[in-house]
């Protein structure tokens, strides 16, 4: 909006697959995109320097806190997800814990127990104080 550029868009390349059948106790660390149609306890966290995306099918479940730029969940989560920019919930989606995010979308039948925090863009916030100002100058 108002010609800034777009980000809100996930990434469309995986380069990782956590498989239905696999079930990992510990933390995740990755870079680009990450499939999870299995099991993990623990902590998914991505790279901060460039962009990630991460995809929960339906069968996924994570018992962890999420940290990545990008989240498109239609599992299971138990813990806080932090999507820096673009949060999506599909149907299958039950998220119990916080959701911090700058765009997120839910559909319906996605399930959400607990609060959702908005992050402020300030970039956002400079261009609607500069059109406000300027539509008060008359």
């Amino acid at each position: 909006m108002f010609g800034g550029k777009k980000t809100a868009i996930p990434q469309n390349h995986i380069d990782s697959l956590i498989g239905s059948g696999t079930h990992i106790d510990g933390d995740i660390r990755f870079s680009g995109g990450l499939r999870v149609d299995g099991h993990i306890s623990g902590d998914i966290v991505a790279a901060e320097d460039r962009p990630s995306t991460l995809v929960l099918s339906d069968q996924a479940t994570i018992k962890g806190d999420i940290r990545v730029s990008h989240a498109v969940i239609n599992g299971a989560v138990t813990g806080t997800l932090h999507g820096s920019e673009y949060v999506e919930l599909q149907p299958r989606a039950r998220i119990s814990g916080d959701i911090h995010y700058k765009t997120i979308e839910i559909q319906l039948g996605a399930v959400v127990d607990g609060m959702l925090h908005h992050q402020h863009d300030p970039q956002h916030e400079k261009k609607v104080l500069a059109l406000v100002a300027a539509g008060h100058g008359d």
